[in-house]
């Protein structure tokens, strides 16, 4: 295979961006008071493409844009509601069979529109040596955990020796089954993908590693590469999307998505409704788009990609009263109604309480 290129400087100030030709001096000017609040990081392989004519469906998810200062009143910085299912820190704990488990706060890139901006970024702190081996005994001491899922941040940012050190103190743990890698790196920083990473993540517990994109121009000559020594090891790969306006938000655009990732043995898996996270709402569709687009996918997308699920944050259920829309795009509601093609399915029958 042929080797993935070093390390080079990531964006990180509105300087840089305008040094590289991405945005303006004007601009940047403009942007300056959302620096101050919202870290940026654009990194090398994002740059390239975007210095190359990338659409509007890469930019607009990682150049700052002066929207991000309007804030809706329902926004709120744990929109998915982290906070009460956190018994120590680092660990997210709600459901009985899987936790989170968030060993950094940084990340290869920001993207304008993620649900943990206000706790990501630089400065933010990594789990200490102690907090960790706090996390740890937690896991321990639950025997219903099965599955643990790495997040963070983006928990392939760390050195491959940290990485395995964590991978053999949770293959010890006898009762647990999985672990769930959630990332950005394939696509964003795909140089990390190294053999040592690879060999980082073996041992008794099997990886499934969920790659977020959310367009097919992500997916470029080194990440196409750096999924395939993934694929190579033997890892499976599932797909991770949110529903974006300006990025994805059409049949041709998601199907395109879609089609790249099983053209990379990627099983799309999620499609996100976009959470209540402060500056996002310029990025949110209404809910009865979203589905109508994801229900629009059975005609041109192979069935091989349809098994997603369109999510909507606690934030959101506290006033609708629900906490997940699952759209099976099987042609019937989660109870098993049929859904009429065109007719004004009631919400309520589309439920399947999951988050993680």
């Amino acid at each position: 295979m042929t080797a993935l290129p070093r390390l080079a400087p990531t964006l990180r100030s509105l300087s840089d961006l305008t040094d590289h030709g991405l945005i303006s001096a004007a601009e940047a000017e403009a942007l300056a008071p959302v620096a101050e609040r919202y870290a940026i990081a654009v990194t090398p392989v994002i740059a390239e493409a975007l210095q190359g004519g990338a659409s509007s469906g890469l930019s607009n998810q990682f150049l700052p844009d002066s929207r991000e200062l309007i804030t809706h009143p329902d926004e709120r910085d744990d929109p998915i509601g982290d906070a009460p299912h956190s018994p120590v820190p680092g660990i997210v704990h709600r459901y009985a069979d899987r936790a989170l488990l968030k060993l950094v706060s940084v990340c290869a890139v920001y993207c304008r529109f993620c649900f943990r901006r206000e706790m990501v970024g630089p400065g933010k702190e990594a789990l200490s040596p102690d907090e960790l081996d706090a996390a740890l005994a937690y896991i321990e001491a639950h025997p219903a955990l099965w599955e643990i899922i790495l997040t963070g941040g983006d928990p392939l940012v760390v050195a491959p020796r940290r990485l395995h050190e964590l991978k053999t103190r949770l293959n010890a743990i006898a009762h647990l089954g999985a672990l769930r890698i959630h990332t950005r790196v394939p696509v964003v920083a795909p140089e990390r993908i190294t053999a040592e990473l690879v060999a980082a993540l073996a041992g008794r517990l099997p990886v499934h590693i969920l790659i977020h994109a959310n367009h097919a121009e992500e997916f470029g000559p080194d990440a196409r590469r750096a999924v395939a020594r993934l694929v190579e090891a033997g890892i499976p790969l599932f797909g991770q999307s949110v529903l974006l306006r300006g990025v994805n938000d059409s049949v041709p655009a998601l199907t395109d998505l879609f089609r790249t990732m099983l053209s990379l043995r990627i099983k799309p898996h999620y499609l996100h409704h976009g959470d209540l996270a402060p500056g996002t709402t310029h990025f949110r569709l209404p809910l009865a788009e979203g589905m109508a687009l994801v229900r629009a996918l059975r005609g041109p997308l192979s069935g091989l990609a349809l098994r997603l699920i369109c999510s909507i944050s606690p934030a959101v259920s506290e006033k609708c009263r629900f906490r997940r829309i699952s759209l099976r795009l099987t042609g019937r509601a989660a109870g098993g109604s049929p859904i009429r093609r065109g007719s004004a399915t009631d919400i309520g029958t589309l439920l399947k309480p999951r988050i993680d």
